[in-house]
């Protein structure tokens, strides 16, 4: 059994999300796999749909019952998930685990022990891990074959791999096992300067040390989580599904193991010059205007082509303009004046107004006087939007639709505090699935949290 523990102290890495759709991806080719959550946020259960209030025992229940001499089987705590995927879930207790595990002997190897009992069941266990140094990173770490570090291909992003190289730094003086450590780039925006050069520096400094693979930013992963689905169910044709499964014949295909050790020396030997190389970008970037890559635009008869980054789309098939237009958008934003080559009425939709900018950002943000809101639901009839500041009446707010994109957004003139909220589209409650701070509510749901400064 191969076991892949996800790892990186930064949050907003998409950890969880390759952590879901990595296992996903897996089961769908045929594997058993296992997918464990470390992190007492639980948003594995949350990505999976799976109802929090139901989630009688964790994995922290089977964790601290071996030293109690009364263990609980993994198996009893297991939920399917699909054909092939099991989820071991996690719930807040997992963050008195180190306290609970305080004085108790070998406390590092408990997930490492407990999963040994297990090896012949699954072909690969996917382990979510916390963000954070703590001894439940060092479970996964100690149970671990294989390291995969997810790296967002932005400044403050390379910054955090010096935590990692920390932590990996500590469990190498402390266990001799061998360990493949590989990079993965998340959330690249090939439309950014910014991401392209981090991603090209990446690349240079580990070489064989990344995945060939890239996980592109695609608003369909995010609308998969909100909706409790991996991508492979949710848009099995995406761009996405593309990225996770090419990521997964890469891991299927993988033979060589390298020691930890070894890793974390090349790693730190460079990790200087790529922050300073990071710095260089990001001064250069606040003083150079976006440098976009122009589409190479071919017409045949009604047919257009268009090639961007060695990517193609083509108009044929009956596939209307808009739709070809979104597609090439996601690559590349476009002048005016390229899209005037494309269709004159597309125009329209992308005039430069501070309205559609803000729609480029997906979340809650604070822009001057207002608190910002902005969405992404393609499929929507009417969004509302209700939290402390409406005294959660739904129907006091409604969201407005912008073009036909499918983003949604509001703006609010609030007073400087803490707010609590959630989105109801058409008529279903649920978190904010671009805001990552949330808190349980009463109800074993998420609520979404914001602070107006």
């Amino acid at each position: 059994m191969k076991t892949i523990a996800i790892v990186n102290q930064k949050g907003g890495c998409g950890k969880t999300t390759v952590s879901i759709n990595l296992a996903s991806t897996l089961a769908e080719l045929g594997q058993r796999v296992l997918l464990v959550d470390m992190d007492p946020q639980s948003h594995c259960a949350v990505g999976l749909a799976v109802p929090e209030e139901q989630i009688e025992q964790s994995i922290y229940d089977v964790l601290i019952s071996r030293t109690k001499n009364e263990p609980i089987k993994l198996t009893e705590i297991l939920w399917q998930i699909s054909d092939g995927l099991e989820l071991a879930p996690a719930s807040i207790d997992l963050s008195a685990f180190e306290q609970q595990m305080t004085g108790i002997a070998e406390r590092e190897s408990c997930l490492k022990d407990t999963l040994k009992e297990y090896e012949n069941d699954y072909d690969y266990t996917i382990i979510d891990c916390p963000p954070a140094v703590s001894l439940l990173t060092f479970n996964a770490l100690r149970a671990a074959t294989d390291i995969l570090v997810p790296v967002e291909t932005g400044y403050f992003a390379l910054h955090g791999l010096s935590k990692q190289l920390e932590t990996l730094s500590v469990l190498c003086r402390r266990s001799n096992q061998d360990v493949n450590v590989k990079i993965l780039a998340t959330m690249y925006d090939i439309r950014t300067k910014m991401a392209r050069e981090i991603l090209a520096d990446l690349r240079n400094h580990f070489g064989d040390k990344m995945f060939e693979t890239i996980v592109t930013f695609n608003t369909k992963i995010k609308e998969a989580s909100s909706f409790g689905q991996p991508i492979s169910e949710y848009d099995p044709a995406s761009k996405g599904q593309k990225d996770f499964r090419s990521l997964a014949a890469e891991v299927l295909s993988t033979q060589t193991k390298q020691q930890r050790h070894d890793f974390v020396n090349s790693l730190s030997e460079q990790l200087d010059s790529i922050s300073i190389t990071a710095n260089e970008l990001l001064q250069a970037a606040a003083k150079q205007p976006e440098v976009k890559i122009e589409p190479e635009l071919q017409y045949e008869g009604d047919k257009l082509e268009i090639t961007l980054d060695n990517q193609e789309f083509s108009s044929a098939e009956g596939r209307a303009w808009e739709e070809l237009e979104e597609e090439v958008i996601n690559y590349q934003t476009h002048t005016e004046e390229e899209l005037a080559k494309v269709e004159p009425a597309v125009i329209e939709n992308h005039q430069e107004t501070l309205e559609e900018k803000l729609s480029d950002y997906y979340g809650v943000d604070q822009v001057h006087d207002a608190v910002v809101f902005v969405t992404l639901y393609p499929r929507a009839e009417n969004v509302h939007i209700a939290g402390d500041f409406n005294n959660w009446r739904p129907e006091l707010t409604k969201m407005q639709k912008v073009g036909e994109s499918g983003v949604w957004q509001t703006k609010l003139e609030l007073p400087v505090g803490r707010y609590r909220y959630r989105y109801v589209v058409d008529g279903k409650w649920q978190q904010d699935p671009y805001n990552e701070k949330t808190e349980m509510n009463p109800y074993g749901e998420l609520n979404s949290i914001f602070e107006v400064k």
